[in-house]
């Protein structure tokens, strides 16, 4: 137990002076590479210190774990992808999303995007149309090449579309005005999107991935913006 009295920042400011110490007395490197590695030790805190104490975060860790256990309880060993006779594909249900975000698939996976490709053309927070089935959304995330069982790719994509696999693909918060369904998450290939502006989308979970809306785009949440750092 920490001693009552004792801030955060002075326990923090005690370890970071060790650390540099070390850095800047024992480590054989020059002035530069020694201000390259304070900066990266930082970052990694700011990292840490957002993971911990974002509520949103923990709060969306503790729903998926809940939902684990409840499928687990009730003996289900897979959730359904949706309507088999659904042509719209790409459309995994709510269920699948949280189940598999372990695996990182659907735009699921935690880990930061370090590097922002070139090939991806969109950042999360945008509005977006289906070019071909029309409904409005929200991108939550975005993979370079598609994240997802084989079994859904085999079962969602057109045999003549072979390629989808291979391009961006992102995580999109359907308008409930536009499904028939209250909480819809698709995953869509990049050539499948064409942005739009001044429009609010409606959707139960706009609150846990953003913190506003300014016109044109949605502003997301700190943890949301660990994932992406560069899509602000």
């Amino acid at each position: 137990m920490m001693p009552q009295g004792i801030p955060w920042s002075l326990c923090i400011l005690i370890l970071v002076v060790p650390i540099q110490y070390f850095l800047t007395t024992w480590k054989p490197v020059t002035d530069l590479q020694r201000r390259d590695s304070l900066h990266q030790l930082a970052w990694k805190f700011e990292n840490w210190r957002t993971k911990a104490f974002d509520v949103f975060l923990w709060k969306k860790w503790i729903v998926q774990k809940y939902k684990q256990i409840v499928n687990l309880l009730e003996g289900k060993t897979r959730a359904s992808y949706g309507d088999e006779n659904d042509d719209a594909g790409e459309s995994p249900a709510v269920e699948v999303l949280n189940l598999l975000k372990a695996n990182g698939h659907f735009a699921g996976s935690p880990d930061p995007r370090i590097k922002r490709p070139a090939e991806v053309k969109f950042r999360i927070g945008q509005v977006i149309r289906h070019k071909l089935w029309g409904y409005r959304g929200i991108i939550v995330g975005w993979d370079e090449t598609a994240q997802a069982p084989e079994s859904w790719i085999q079962e969602m994509h057109p045999k003549d579309k072979p390629h989808w696999r291979n391009m961006p693909n992102y995580s999109i918060l359907v308008d409930t005005r536009d499904v028939s369904s209250a909480a819809v998450t698709t995953y869509i290939p990049q050539e499948n999107i064409e942005l739009i502006g001044n429009m609010k989308i409606i959707h139960p979970d706009v609150d846990d991935y953003f913190e506003g809306f300014d016109g044109t785009r949605y502003l997301a949440r700190p943890w949301l913006k660990h994932v992406y750092p560069h899509d602000q």
